[in-house]
């Protein structure tokens, strides 16, 4: 089912969006991990076994990755996105392990208009990522820009002709 494209006037405060779930693999949790985060925990099973953690486990970073490709499939790629300014309070609750079923949503905290710029508005999202438990395993809070909604045509408002 596809989604509207969303302006920043779509986005109402305590409006929560769903944005699909993915699930991991011990491969991807390795490859990611040997590229950015190469600690013994996320690229050694064996080596991870023995340690508190029991296990192989997926760096914090690809889960924030992980959310972000959920993020942009499930509401920026049909939206009016421009950029974002940062993230806060980026929390990792929970270990993600190998054949964990994640998935994500946002929900609006807030959409205030620029003062400077009349043509965006600034959404603070908070986001959650759960597991196939329930379990939350990732929050954080968001900053986005999005473009508002253009003014229709003066004629489109008055009717053709």
């Amino acid at each position: 089912m596809a989604m509207a494209y969303r302006y920043f006037e779509d986005f109402r405060p305590g409006e929560t969006i769903e944005l699909g779930s993915r699930t991991v693999t011990e491969a991807e949790i390795i490859a990611f991990a040997r590229d950015y985060d190469p600690q013994s925990f996320h690229i050694d099973p064996e080596a991870a076994r023995h340690t508190a953690l029991g296990g192989i486990i997926a760096s914090g970073w690809h889960t924030a990755a992980l959310f972000m490709r959920l993020f942009v499939d499930g509401a920026l790629k049909e939206s009016s996105a421009l950029a974002s300014p940062g993230v806060d309070e980026l929390r990792w609750l929970k270990p993600v392990r190998p054949g964990d079923r994640l998935s994500a949503r946002i929900t609006v905290l807030d959409a205030v208009p620029s003062r400077s710029k009349p043509d965006r508005g600034l959404v603070r999202h908070a986001c959650a990522v759960t597991n196939q438990r329930g379990e939350t395993v990732m929050t954080m809070r968001t900053l986005a820009l999005f473009g508002r909604r253009p003014a229709a045509p003066l004629h489109a408002a008055r009717g053709s002709g």
